[in-house]
Formats: C-alpha cells, sequence, structure tokens
C-alpha cells in the first residue's frame, strides 16, 4: 500500500471527499498545523482548509489544538471511529472492514515519526 492508494481509500471506504483526504494524510504524516500551512500545502484555499478540518474534527479524525490549529488522532483509531460514523450516516451495517483497518495501520509509522521528532 502507498499513499495514493490510502488516499483512495479514503474516498472509497470513509466517504471523504478528496480534498478532505489530502487535509487528513497531510496532518497525520506531518503533525499539527495551521489552516493556512495547509492551504499552502496542499495549494488549496485557506477557507477550504479550513472547513477540511472543521469536518474532519466532525468525524472524530482531528482536534482543534486553537483556533487555528489542528491535530490528527491516533489513525488506528481515527480509521475505525471515521467508518463507523460513516456506517451510521449511510444506514450500513457496522463490522470489520480490512480496508480500514489496514490505513490504521499504514498511517501508524509515519503520524509517530512526526510527533518524536
Amino acid at each position: 500500500m502507498d499513499y495514493t492508494q490510502v488516499e483512495q481509500n479514503l474516498v472509497s471506504e470513509l466517504k471523504l471527499d478528496l480534498i478532505n483526504s489530502r487535509v487528513y494524510l497531510l496532518v497525520t504524516c506531518n503533525g499539527k498545523m495551521s489552516g493556512k500551512t495547509i492551504a499552502e500545502k496542499l495549494k488549496i484555499s485557506l477557507d477550504d482548509a479550513k472547513k477540511a478540518s472543521k469536518e474532519l474534527m466532525i468525524l472524530g479524525a482531528f482536534i482543534d489544538i486553537s483556533e487555528t490549529e489542528f491535530e490528527a488522532m491516533h489513525p488506528r483509531f481515527t480509521a475505525v471511529n471515521m467508518y463507523r460514523r460513516m456506517c451510521e450516516r449511510e444506514n450500513i451495517e457496522f463490522k470489520r472492514n480490512k480496508i480500514v483497518d489496514s490505513i490504521g495501520v499504514f498511517l501508524e509509522k509515519p503520524y509517530e515519526d512526526a510527533r518524536t521528532k
């Protein structure tokens, strides 16, 4: 699995839109950052970066450190939490999903590396 595959899995399995999946991957793999930094790194508008970050907070993927900074939760928990919420929204039975589990496993090392620099 590579980052492109993870991005595709976030869209297909968790029903994230492309911008949300890119914001999620960026913050998860690089550590907390401001909406401005997210916008610059992904070459998107500040409004889109803030909107995506706030949506990811609602989905249980991010926490807000301050009004302008966002941080990702641990990916093993986040992937399952986002999947559970997607199942609730879509009226789908929640059960184990190996693809979702693999997202958390794949992102665990970059998540930890970014926080132990």
